[in-house]
C-alpha cells in the first residue's frame, strides 16, 4: 500500500477539484500614492520632519522636481504629486531589500528643479547623507511622462547614475522601479529586479472549499489584478522567459488542463488536457517546452510537451512520485522531486531524461526544487518537523535554511537570484501569505496581497 502524501506535495492540491476553460476577466490596474508637499524654491533649506532620520541616512531620496505642476492621467495626480509618489516607491524598493538605509520624501525638504543636475552637495553632506537621488517628472503634449533619475555620491561629488524613461501616465510606477533598479545595480553590483511582476494563486473561502484564482501584481504588490474568475481552480503559475505569458494548471470537475495565458492580450490557449491527475507545469529557458507531471496507474512521472502543444514525451519512468521539474538556466538539466528512494528527495537529470541521480542526502525530506537564475544554487522546501525554505549547491552535499517557521514552501527566485519568494501557512488558521527572504536569511518580509496567497512565481525583468 502506498504511503500517504505529505502536505507539501503538489498532489495534495487535487483535493480541491478539477478543470475546464474559464472566463478571463482582467480588472483595471490600481495605483495609489500620497499627495506631494508644496515645492520649496532656492537652496536646500527645508525642514526635516524627523531629524533622527539624518543620523543614519545612507541614501537621501527627496521628492522629484517638476518644471511645472500639470495634470496627468495618472491616479496619483499631477506631476508634483507624481514626483513625491515616485520617490516614495523608490525609497520602499531600496529599503525592503535589506541592503540600504534610504530616507524618503516624507522626511526630506523639497528641492528645486535646478538642483536635479547641480545638487547642493555641502548641505546634504552636513546633514549626514552619503548618497543622493535627484530626479524630475514632466508631462509631454501626448500625455506621456518623462522621468529623469540621477544618483550622486555626495562625498565624491560625482554622478553615478543618469537615466530617463518615457511611460504612459498609468505606468508611472514602472519609472520608479526602473530608477530603483539602476541605483540598486550601481551600488550593489547585483542585477536588478524591482521592475518585475509576480504571479500567484489568490485564495479565499473556508479551508475545505477554497476558491483559487490566478492573479498578477508588481514586485512590490501594487497594480494587483485577478486573471481568472475562480470558476475553475488555478494552481502553480510560472512566467514564460519572455514575460509575455503565464503557464498554469486549471482544474474543474476533476479534469486537469494546462493553459498558457497571454498577459498583454488577456487571452489564453489550451496546451493539453491530460485526463489524469496533473501537476506543476514549468517552462524551459528558451520557452519552447513545458514540463509537467502526471499520475498514471499509481505512479507519477515527468513529461515534456512543446509549448505550442503536441505529443508529450515521458522523461521519468520509475515507481512512485516524480514531480516538480525545474530547468537549469542553460536548459541542459532538470532538477526534480522523487520518492523513489522511499522519501521525498531532490534528483537531477539531463533535459532528455538521462543520467537521473539523487542530490539530497541530508536528514529529512526535500521537495519543490527551483533552480536559481544564476545557475549556482537550488532552492527547495526542507521537511524535518517544520517546513522551511533552504538552498543547496547544484552538486548537492551541504544545505542551509533561510527561514524557520511552521510551514514555508514552494520557493521561487527573483530575476537576479538574490531573493527568494515563498508562501507561508499559519499553524492555527491555515491561512496562507506570500513572503520574501534574501540569501542571508536575515531580511524577511511579507508581501501585501488583498487576500490569502500561495504558489508564487517571480517573473523576469521587464523590458
Amino acid at each position: 500500500m502506498r504511503k500517504a502524501l505529505p502536505a507539501v506535495s503538489l498532489l495534495s492540491l487535487l483535493l480541491a477539484g478539477g478543470a475546464v476553460a474559464q472566463t478571463i476577466t482582467p480588472a483595471p490596474l490600481v495605483n495609489a500614492a500620497p499627495a506631494a508637499p508644496e515645492p520649496v524654491g532656492g537652496p536646500l533649506t527645508g525642514t526635516v520632519s524627523d531629524d533622527s532620520a539624518w543620523q543614519s541616512l545612507g541614501i537621501a531620496i527627496p521628492a522629484m522636481a517638476t518644471p511645472a505642476d500639470v495634470p496627468t492621467a495618472a491616479s496619483a495626480g499631477g506631476t508634483a504629486a507624481l514626483g513625491h509618489a515616485i520617490s516614495t516607491v523608490i525609497t520602499a524598493d531600496l529599503k525592503n531589500n535589506g541592503l540600504f538605509k534610504p530616507t524618503g520624501p516624507d522626511a526630506l525638504p523639497q528641492v528645486p528643479l535646478p538642483q536635479v543636475d547641480a545638487p547642493e552637495f555641502a548641505g546634504w553632506s552636513a546633514r549626514g547623507a552619503e548618497m543622493l537621488v535627484h530626479g524630475s517628472v514632466s508631462a509631454g503634449a501626448d500625455g506621456r511622462l518623462t522621468v529623469v533619475c540621477n544618483l550622486y555620491d555626495i562625498a565624491l561629488k560625482q554622478q553615478l547614475v543618469h537615466d530617463s524613461w518615457a511611460f504612459a501616465a498609468a505606468d508611472w510606477r514602472r519609472a520608479a522601479h526602473k530608477c530603483a533598479d539602476k541605483i540598486y545595480a550601481r551600488l550593489s553590483g547585483e542585477s536588478p529586479f524591482f521592475d518585475s511582476r509576480i504571479a500567484y494563486i489568490a485564495e479565499t473561502g473556508p479551508k475545505n472549499f477554497r476558491m483559487k484564482r490566478l492573479a498578477i501584481m508588481d514586485s512590490d504588490g501594487a497594480n494587483h489584478r485577478y486573471i481568472t474568475t475562480g470558476q475553475a481552480m488555478a494552481m502553480t503559475p510560472r512566467f514564460s522567459p519572455d514575460y509575455k505569458s503565464i503557464v498554469y494548471l486549471s482544474y474543474l470537475n476533476g479534469r486537469p488542463r494546462i493553459y498558457v495565458y497571454d498577459v498583454e492580450r488577456n487571452t489564453q490557449r489550451l496546451v493539453i488536457e491530460t485526463g489524469s491527475p496533473t501537476f506543476a507545469p514549468r517552462w524551459s529557458p528558451d520557452g519552447k517546452w513545458l514540463l509537467y507531471s502526471m499520475a498514471v496507474a499509481g505512479n507519477t512521472n515527468i513529461y515534456r510537451i512543446a509549448a505550442a502543444g503536441g505529443q508529450p514525451q515521458q522523461l521519468t519512468d520509475t515507481p512512485g512520485i516524480n514531480v516538480g521539474g525545474s530547468y537549469s538556466p542553460d536548459g541542459r538539466r532538470i532538477v526534480f522531486e522523487s520518492d523513489r528512494s522511499g522519501t521525498q528527495q531532490i534528483y537531477l537529470m539531463n533535459a532528455d531524461g538521462t543520467n537521473q541521480h539523487r542530490l539530497s542526502f541530508f536528514g529529512g525530506r526535500s521537495a519543490t526544487p527551483e533552480w536559481s537564475p544564476r545557475g549556482d544554487q537550488i532552492a527547495f522546501t526542507h521537511i524535518a518537523g517544520n517546513l522551511r525554505i533552504a538552498v543547496m549547491p547544484v552538486d548537492g552535499g551541504s544545505f542551509r535554511h533561510l527561514t524557520d517557521s511552521w510551514q514555508d514552501e514552494a520557493p521561487t527566485w527573483a530575476p537576479n537570484g538574490r531573493i527568494i519568494q515563498f508562501f507561508r501557512t499559519e499553524a492555527n488558521s491555515g491561512r496562507t501569505s506570500l513572503w520574501q527572504v534574501d540569501l542571508t536569511g536575515r531580511n524577511e518580509r511579507r508581501l501585501p496581497t488583498p487576500v490569502d496567497g500561495s504558489d508564487p512565481a517571480w517573473g523576469p525583468i521587464r523590458e
